[in-house]
């Protein structure tokens, strides 16, 4: 893989036709060890988040030796390109075979259920083995967080009490998981889940193993800065910590934004100007699908040596296909000079970018290449820095 200093050095050497993906691999490392340093347990990198092999090998290398797969395509991936992983199946609900599958051939020993039906299941497909982490997922509020993850699964608290009961009665290690949502805003996202937990546990009278509080620790966007990633891990230790679990039990979490958000960005290239409106040549059915279907804001930046004079103004995004859909509102604020033929930097697209990325129309992704400079924005820049919310740059 080529490897240059920065976007605008790519950009002007290359002069590229079609979009093109920056990795920063320095990045995905850093925001590795901040979790493996500083979260009081144990991290999942969910992979959903972005598959790309380079990154899982990469976050391997880090000292991330979990993995939340959601599908039988998943675990053959991580396997491929991190042999030695714990693999963690927590997608609630699976098809029998990749139970089977996964457990046999791949070595998988965790999974995750909300109901009685996937809890039988599992033991069917697993032939009665005894050697489970099952971990139940409770329902809990999203409403700290700024996409929703509250309605598709988990188990009303009130039905949790059998729930654990019969899942103690199989499982070698029985666990309590959650999802408060992608890109939770505050710590209290976590603290309030907590107290559902402890509600769960008190009920129902089981000893829990493994306290899991899931994924939506967040990353930074323009309008969404959100506090230091240890107010997020002070927070859930001392929820965790007054929690009636066993002396050995152990937290997990299932980090995926907060992993590789910073590990990708987008250099476009605009093809036309109408008025406010860019047409560039990636769009919702490339890596901008969020920025698209649910109006994510990324950070932008003009790429041209020598930086405009005029002030910035809002503009939105056409992307190349044929769709009407393929409209990105933003606002993106760029110098008001920006005309065809200029390359745009978007940055933040290491989770979710290239995840969602399709084929449409035909238009598809160029090349990768590596970068050394910084991320248009960072949480963990001075890690050993408290302050960290501050280290938002460019936006």
């Amino acid at each position: 893989m080529s490897k240059h200093h920065s976007a605008l050095g790519l950009a002007n050497a290359l002069r590229p036709v079609q979009p093109v993906t920056l990795t920063r691999p320095h990045a995905a490392q850093r925001a590795a060890r901040f979790f493996v340093e500083k979260f009081p347990g144990k991290s999942l990198y969910a992979v959903k988040a972005n598959p790309s092999p380079a990154l899982i090998a990469l976050l391997w290398d880090s000292g991330i030796t979990h993995f939340d797969v959601a599908s039988l395509t998943e675990v053959r991936l991580v396997r491929e390109n991190a042999p030695e992983a714990t693999l963690c199946f927590m997608h609630p609900v699976k098809a029998e075979e990749a139970i089977r599958e996964a457990y046999f051939e791949h070595g998988v020993r965790v999974f995750s259920l909300d109901t009685a039906e996937e809890l039988e299941k599992i033991v069917r497909a697993t032939e009665g083995a005894t050697d489970l982490t099952l971990c139940v997922r409770i329902r809990v509020s999203s409403d700290h967080s700024k996409l929703s993850l509250a309605s598709k699964f988990g188990a009303d608290p009130a039905d949790m009490k059998q729930l654990l009961i019969e899942t103690r009665q199989v499982a070698d290690a029985l666990g309590i998981c959650f999802h408060v949502g992608s890109q939770a805003m505050t710590p209290s996202a976590y603290t309030e889940a907590m107290e559902r937990v402890r509600a769960a546990i008190v009920g129902s009278g089981v000893t829990v193993d493994v306290v899991d509080v899931g994924g939506g620790f967040p990353s930074v966007y323009p309008g969404m800065e959100p506090p230091a990633m240890t107010a997020y891990f002070d927070a859930i230790q001392r929820a965790y910590e007054d929690l009636p679990v066993s002396y050995s039990s152990e937290l997990w979490c299932e980090p995926g934004r907060a992993l590789c958000a910073e590990y990708s960005s987008l250099i476009v290239r605009v093809e036309k100007r109408r008025g406010a409106e860019l047409y560039i040549n990636d769009g919702a059915y490339g890596a901008l699908f969020d920025a698209a279907h649910v109006g994510w804001r990324f950070p932008v930046a003009l790429l041209r040596t020598e930086e405009s004079e005029t002030k910035d103004m809002p503009f939105s995004f056409y992307g190349p296909t044929c769709d009407d859909m393929d409209h990105m509102a933003g606002p993106f604020l760029l110098p008001a000079d920006v005309q065809p033929g200029d390359y745009i930097e978007i940055g933040m697209l290491g989770a979710y970018g290239c995840a969602m990325r399709t084929g449409f129309n035909g238009f598809t992704n160029g090349a990768t290449y590596d970068v050394s400079d910084e991320p248009m924005a960072s949480l963990y820049l001075d890690e050993t820095d408290d302050q960290l919310s501050s280290n938002v740059v460019k936006l």
